[in-house]
């Protein structure tokens, strides 16, 4: 695994995704974030490293459009992004599902690691990022 942190494009697969991207004309660029999206989260009886890792970088482009408050890294696009539609988030949130699932070579891969808890926590910012959790009610809104 080339991988030198827990960062979306931490890792050769998804820094080459990006550098795909860049080399991209501006209008392919949302198409190829929805093809990894919905290659990922469609239904497959296991998910690679690669497609994986690429899910991550593209999760994390469409989290970036939501507001991230947090760039990618340096190794992500350096060419601007098209505007991108909202249904990429929900996309982006069924395909990071299948990269955190047992079905996911990138999690048997990242339960190995010394720092598993923080990439899976990094995740979930992220997936929180593109689907905030509702906050629990303090208080009834009416009576039964």
């Amino acid at each position: 695994m080339g991988t030198w942190d827990i960062g979306p494009f931490d890792n050769d697969t998804a820094a080459d995704f990006a550098g795909d991207l860049d080399e991209a004309a501006l209008e392919e660029r949302e198409a190829m974030i929805r093809g990894v999206l919905k290659r990922a989260a469609g239904p497959a009886d296991f998910l690679g490293i690669y497609d994986g890792e690429r899910v991550v970088g593209a999760a994390a482009l469409v989290a970036q459009h939501a507001d991230c408050d947090r760039p990618c890294s340096n190794y992500g696009p350096s060419k601007p992004l098209p505007e991108l539609p909202v249904d990429l988030r929900m996309l982006a949130v069924d395909a990071l599902d299948q990269v955190v699932s047992d079905r996911s070579e990138l999690a048997e891969l990242w339960a190995e690691a010394a720092n598993w808890s923080k990439w899976r926590q990094d995740i979930t910012r992220l997936r929180n990022v593109l689907d905030p959790p509702i906050p629990p009610q303090e208080e009834a809104l009416f009576e039964i």
